[in-house]
């Protein structure tokens, strides 16, 4: 017996990853937010999009791409080629419910690309924005189960919620929160951060393991709201949409025609299509020609803001483009670049400075949003566009983001560039697909199938077809059968280019599914939608009503679901951590997200810090949870205590201040009292002040009836994570000269419920 190791031979090898075959292409998936098919320069739009064009002429445009209208729901589809509802996510994870199609949880039923991939032997990385976490797990002690590097992802680096301050953005790397590298007056931008972290992982995996091949998921935060831009890039666009919405769409169609996205004969539809019995006064277009001055000046230069946002952020894609084309690794890089929804209607007929006030149901005012013309897209706004623009950028097709029954919600932008693996260059394909199909068209790539047994878990079958076969032929047909839609209780069906849509409006209570019209469109002779052949046709209509509910059944797809934002937003939902009157938090912790921080909303509440002060001139953030555009917080200043209720971004800020303060130990809050609701649902009450037992100022205030944001600003003890919430201080307010030995935030337990919407829902359930 051979008892030397240097005289000894295993008769087994080493294990070893598995490794994919030589010559595997590298994918970089790049996925914009809110953008319909009428927006970028390459498909006939005004907005300069030069990296995207460089990718058009070196591969394929995809004019009849489809998507789920809304922004989880297509980034599950990109992970796991399922339909959305199996993948449980029937909305955004933020509005997730307990119903099997919408937990906001993707099952072990639905493997993802990343993992297999990254089995098969690709680096896999994801960059930027992660909208398939449940809003209960993003949090710093929740479980990881959903997060990144536990679906398939080796690397990670962006944001894990439906939006984020592109000045201040709330993130992520790997599996721990951080704060940016550095600030909007250094140059910070998060486009050019993503850029900056997606070539660093690139270089990192080829000095080590060049033989890999990779998987990049990159996933800017443009063009989603706030539409936050350098002004250099803004001003590129200066008059440039002065014309209008109305304009705008008559100037682009025939441009797409001839670009040969669209047929010759094909018609514009309605600015506002909906029926006047059932449409949404949110989501109704404002005819450019009944605008007054000003709001046509803030109008269109909300156009540029958002114009800019997209240029800019195509500029930092470039940069990836051209380090893979310098490192001689494009030629065999498959690059999707595409948009998950149609151009985004969330900032209501007159658009806003601040989204969140769609959130809270509380409209905007034209004065108010004039004081922030000249500096729209910085980081003193929280800029959204107004419905007109949805409508336009979504050109030829009815409505936006949301409205799942219709083309302007699903159909988006689609480029495929592989160099080694498609001759054809800067063609068309007028093939009929969507995001189902990304997954199976990578893996029909790289000579891989999707496992039907994953980790011991029996796998759904992919939704989805590859589309590989349009790679090489023009005119071959559509090899996808069908495709439902379903979206905040709007409802459709594709099946062999005919298409039966519910006309019903998204998320503002009206209910009555049973009531809802279906039209009947031939998507194959009629690409805008336009021409309703319900009365012509109505077998084939009942035929195709009958496969969406076929389909709803076999993907978990009911009930349905279409309460309004600030309904959705504000329910409570299952939770690790039991709900509880009284939350204590501790300075040194990562900032406390809102979905999992104590809720103040429609409550009254009070705020207790016990603090040792040392010195005279002890300063900085005590408390704080929101930002400029929603928030509250606790802080010392000059000596003295100060409470700011920043209302929705609405100046002036709701301020009380207590005389100097001395050294010493002290108990340093305030209380609100909530007396009645505001006539825009808002709690109105009176707040007090307190050092120790004394109450030292007291005055009436108003609070936000839904949250500060729809993601990320989380709270904060002894600073002020990302935008400060007061314009008192800066961030980060660090508390220096004395110790914070704890805050507790006391909520009632008695939620002030609206007692007629409430009889209203109880109603429709009867």
């Amino acid at each position: 017996m051979k008892l030397d190791i240097r005289e000894s031979k295993p008769d087994w090898d080493p294990f070893i990853p598995a490794r994919a075959p030589e010559g595997s292409p590298n994918i970089l998936v790049v996925l914009y937010d809110d953008t319909g098919l009428a927006s970028w320069s390459p498909f006939g739009g005004r907005i300069s999009m030069p990296t995207l064009q460089k990718l058009a002429d070196n591969g394929l445009m995809y004019s009849q791409w489809h998507t789920t209208a809304l922004c989880s729901p297509t980034r599950s589809t990109f992970l796991t080629g399922r339909n959305h509802h199996l993948n449980g996510c029937s909305t955004i994870t933020e509005t997730a419910q307990g119903f099997p199609g919408a937990n906001g949880r993707i099952p072990d039923a639905c493997a993802t690309i990343g993992q297999v991939l990254q089995d098969a032997g690709w680096s896999t990385m994801w960059i930027g924005k992660n909208h398939n976490v449940p809003e209960n797990d993003v949090a710093p002690g929740a479980t990881r189960s959903q997060w990144p590097l536990n679906k398939g992802f080796d690397r990670y680096y962006g944001f894990l919620g439906g939006e984020t301050n592109q000045w201040y953005p709330d993130l992520v790397e790997d599996n721990r929160f951080i704060d940016p590298p550095y600030t909007p007056e250094e140059g910070y931008h998060l486009s050019k951060d993503l850029a900056d972290q997606a070539l660093q992982m690139i270089r990192d995996q080829k000095a080590s393991n060049p033989s890999k091949p990779w998987f990049m998921w990159f996933c800017p935060g443009a063009n989603h709201a706030p539409h936050h831009a350098p002004k250099e890039y803004i001003a590129k666009y200066k008059g440039k949409f002065d014309d209008g919405y109305e304009a705008y769409r008559e100037w682009v169609l025939p441009r797409m025609i001839e670009k040969g996205l669209l047929p010759k004969d094909t018609k514009l539809t309605p600015i506002n299509p909906m029926p006047k019995e059932i449409a949404e006064p949110n989501d109704a277009v404002r005819p450019w020609a009944t605008l007054n001055a000003d709001e046509k000046k803030l109008f269109s230069h909300m156009a540029e803001v958002w114009a800019g946002f997209s240029e800019y952020t195509d500029a930092q894609v470039g940069r990836i483009i051209d380090y893979l084309e310098q490192s001689k690794q494009l030629e065999n890089t498959i690059v999707f670049y595409c948009a998950d929804n149609g151009t985004s209607g969330e900032g209501s007929p007159s658009g806003s400075v601040n989204e969140n006030k769609l959130f809270n149901n509380y409209p905007d005012e034209l004065s108010e949003n004039m004081k922030y013309l000249d500096v729209l897209g910085s980081p003193e706004t929280y800029n959204h566009f107004p419905t007109g623009w949805a409508v336009a950028f979504s050109t030829p097709f009815q409505m936006f983001k949301r409205y799942s029954q219709f083309a302007g919600g699903t159909c988006c932008p689609l480029v495929i560039s592989w160099p080694k693996g498609i001759k054809a260059r800067g063609e068309v394909r007028n093939q009929y697909h969507h995001s189902t199909d990304i997954v199976p068209t990578i893996l029909d790539c790289c000579g891989l199938e999707m496992p039907k047994v994953y980790r011991g878990v029996e796998q759904y079958p992919l939704s989805g077809v590859s589309m590989r076969y349009t790679f090489d032929s023009q005119d071959a047909p559509t090899q996808k059968k069908r495709q439902y839609y379903a979206m905040f209780g709007t409802r459709g069906i594709w099946e062999d280019g005919w298409k039966a849509s519910a006309l019903h409006v998204t998320y503002y209570g009206h209910g009555k599914f049973d009531q809802d019209q279906w039209e009947l469109f031939h998507v194959d002779a009629d690409r805008s939608e336009s021409t309703d052949l319900s009365k012509q046709n109505p077998d084939k209509l009942q035929a195709l009503i009958k496969v969406w509910f076929d389909e709803a059944n076999r993907n978990y797809v009911l009930p349905l679901d279409d309460r309004s934002p600030a309904e959705i937003l504000g329910a409570e939902r299952p939770s690790e951590e039991k709900p509880r009157t009284r939350y204590v938090y501790y300075p040194g912790t990562s900032a406390v997200p809102e979905g999992v921080a104590v809720s103040i909303r429609g409550r009254s509440y009070k705020i207790i810090a016990d603090v040792d002060i040392t010195d005279a001139n002890a300063s900085g953030v005590i408390f704080a949870h929101g930002s400029r555009f929603g928030g509250h917080t606790l802080f010392i200043k000059d000596r003295k205590l100060h409470y700011v209720y920043n209302f929705l971004g609405i100046k002036p800020e709701q301020k009380l201040v207590s005389e100097e303060l001395t050294p010493g130990k002290h108990t340093l809050g305030m209380e609100f009292i909530r007396e009645k609701a505001g006539p825009k649902g808002e709690s109105i009450g009176k707040t007090t002040l307190y050092v120790n037992d004394k109450a030292v100022a007291q005055d009436d205030m108003r609070v936000q009836s839904g949250k500060f944001t729809l993601s990320g600003d989380g709270l904060c003890i002894g600073r002020d994570s990302g935008d400060a919430v007061s314009q008192e201080y800066k961030t980060p307010g660090t508390f220096t000269g004395g110790t914070i030995l704890g805050v507790a935030v006391d909520v009632s337990p008695e939620v002030y419920l609206d007692l007629e919407k409430e009889a209203a829902r109880a109603l429709k359930r009867a």
